[in-house]
């Protein structure tokens, strides 16, 4: 389980991070929405180390993680898709699934798990493409079965939806569900696009100027007037 108590970040004069505490435990999807500028990224920066938390903690697995860096994060388990799609445009779709499996040593470093391709066939009709060949909501996808190489239990996923077709998010909305259904895994996902959270959400956390105004269960996200808080 994930644990956050407290954490504060601040930038410049601006208080960005204002004592932020939530759980999120395995085997279920936590959504974490806000309109954009609230300080959903940060947080997610600090939760991967990323950005040093001024004060508070964060704890995995009932370990403080606070002071570990990027890659430790990684080593102990927690694999993080930022906005963007960040992915290695010149090397093969293959390639860059391969980039997921460091943390690994020696044989279990040589071969993309072939959960990846079941998850996502379209990586495995273009594996000997290059990555900046790729649409961006196959790269989405590319970014997304990557972090999912290294066989996290806890996966970080940062508005996997923004700018790609509405087919393409269908889809992941549906390996999101499966990976949550094995139950063996953590998922916190930060999105604006309410009815794809609505939809996969167990928990969900609303945010606003740096802090979390309302929680709840996923399936009373309606009743209790999400879609209203995070409308743009």
């Amino acid at each position: 389980m994930l644990q956050v108590n407290e954490l504060n970040q601040y930038y410049g004069g601006s208080h960005i991070l204002r004592g932020i505490s939530f759980e999120a435990r395995i085997g279920e999807v936590t959504c974490l929405l806000g309109r954009n500028g609230v300080g959903k990224s940060t947080l997610l920066k600090c939760l991967m180390g990323l950005i040093p938390a001024k004060s508070g903690s964060v704890s995995w697995q009932q370990s403080n993680i606070t002071s570990r860096k990027p890659h430790q994060r990684v080593q102990a388990g927690i694999a993080y898709v930022p906005q963007g799609r960040e992915i290695f445009p010149r090397l093969t779709v293959e390639e860059n699934l391969l980039m997921g499996l460091a943390r690994f040593a020696g044989r279990d470093a040589r071969a993309v798990p072939e959960e990846i391709y079941q998850l996502f066939p379209v990586l495995k009709e273009m594996k000997q493409r290059r990555g900046g060949d790729l649409s961006g909501g196959q790269q989405q996808q590319l970014a997304i079965g990557r972090a999912l190489a290294c066989k996290p239990q806890l996966l970080i996923l940062d508005e996997p939806t923004e700018g790609i077709q509405p087919s393409v998010i269908k889809e992941i909305g549906v390996v999101i569900s499966r990976l949550a259904a094995k139950g063996d895994m953590a998922i916190l996902l930060v999105e604006q696009f309410y009815d794809f959270a609505a939809e996969l959400a167990d928990n969900y956390l609303v945010m606003s100027r740096g802090t979390i105004i309302q929680r709840g269960a996923g399936t009373n996200m309606e009743s209790e007037g999400v879609r209203r808080l995070v409308a743009i």
